[in-house]
């Protein structure tokens, strides 16, 4: 049998580019179609599925606040408590070592004739001030001896963050020292008593916690003879100055 081929070279060339043509045009339309799908698949799962698993946690959230935290008893109450707890430790390290108080005392309160007896002591460490209420059984003399010893007090500590000396530092204990509501009266044993109170402005180093090896001394501004302290600072003053001509 004998074949014989009609169609030219050229027109066979033809034939199979178009061919060509139509595979990577129709390869195109498939994989093009295949991201569109992707895209709404992606699209829906953005704006659709993940709303709805938004809406459904909100709503399991809410019912879990609503049916389980909402019913258990002083709720409120318990988170208050879990919040101080966190706190703890930073207030325990803040804390005032307010039993120095009594080291204070045993250095301030002058010893016989110059009695004195504490009513009741006030401290207020917003403002460092100490308010005491007191009686004395040698009247005036005794509250002004009182009075200047707690002037002529100072502080001794070791700073503890001073980590290259052991040498103690010192610092004035009182401040803005004011005597008030001096009365006569008659104690539980019927003597006739001066009573007094007497405020002043602490170091804030008494207190600290950061202040170690705290102790009071007294030095009555260097003067320590009886008859300094007992009589009236008002009865003391500088020497007058002269008066120059034509001045």
């Amino acid at each position: 049998m004998i074949e014989i081929n009609l169609v030219p070279n050229i027109k066979q060339e033809l034939i199979k580019a178009q061919r060509i043509r139509s595979t990577v045009i129709t390869g195109a339309i498939f994989v093009g179609l295949i991201s569109i799908a992707v895209v709404i698949l992606l699209a829906f799962y953005i704006f659709a599925i993940q709303a709805a698993r938004g809406a459904i946690a909100d709503g399991q959230i809410t019912s879990g606040f609503t049916d389980k935290l909402a019913k258990v008893p002083d709720l409120t109450k318990t988170l208050t408590i879990q919040n101080q707890l966190s706190k703890i430790s930073d207030l325990n390290s803040n804390k005032k070592i307010n039993s120095r108080i009594f080291d204070l005392l045993t250095a301030i309160i002058p010893p016989a004739p110059n009695d004195i007896k504490i009513s009741d002591l006030t401290i207020d460490s917003s403002s460092n001030l100490i308010t005491i209420n007191g009686q004395a059984s040698n009247s005036y003399a005794a509250v002004d001896v009182f009075k200047k010893t707690i002037g002529g007090a100072m502080v001794k500590y070791n700073n503890s963050t001073d980590k290259t000396t052991d040498t103690p530092i010192e610092s004035t204990l009182a401040f803005d020292i004011s005597t008030s509501n001096t009365s006569y009266g008659e104690d539980s044993s019927g003597l006739k008593v001066l009573r007094f109170t007497i405020s002043f402005v602490y170091a804030k180093e008494l207190f600290s916690p950061s202040s170690k090896n705290v102790s009071v001394v007294i030095t009555t501004k260097g003067n320590a003879t009886d008859s300094y302290l007992g009589i009236p600072a008002s009865f003391f003053a500088d020497p007058a100055k002269d008066i120059t001509e034509g001045k």
